[in-house]
């Protein structure tokens, strides 16, 4: 059975959503009411962290969607923080980029290390990589 814990983390003009576990079809109703309890703080903006969440889905995504564009229309803001690269990925192959606010990816010691090699003309061999691969290698599969 997937798990799944929330903290709300109230401050004067945020507060802060902070997901752990699996946000999946059967606990985003959970995930739906954790923002709605955000929302009703009245704060001009929501930041959800994604940091530890371990696996996401479509069904979660679209509750953050939906929930994004009620802020909007009231005005107010959801900002994403820290999403995984599997779920950056799921958020794209989703179409769902243009509906949320994420912030921006710094580039990882191992990839500025690729840069290097790269520039010193040495080869710098990637994997191959599948949707399959990527998820499974995220947690996403079994």
């Amino acid at each position: 059975m997937p798990q799944l814990n929330v903290a709300l983390v109230p401050a004067p003009d945020q507060v802060v959503l902070r997901l752990t576990g699996d946000v999946d079809l059967s606990t985003s109703p959970l995930v739906a009411d954790a923002l709605g309890q955000a929302a009703g703080l009245g704060t001009p903006q929501v930041v959800v962290d994604l940091g530890s969440a371990r696996f996401w889905d479509c069904s979660g995504l679209h509750e953050l969607v939906r929930f994004t564009r009620e802020l909007q229309a009231a005005g107010r803001s959801c900002r994403v923080v820290a999403a995984q690269p599997a779920t950056r990925r799921l958020i794209g192959m989703a179409n769902l980029t243009a509906g949320l606010q994420l912030d921006v990816v710094r580039p990882a010691a191992a990839f500025r290390g690729n840069v290097a090699a790269r520039a010193s003309g040495r080869r710098v061999r990637r994997a191959a990589a599948s949707v399959t691969g990527d998820l499974v290698a995220a947690g996403h599969g079994r």
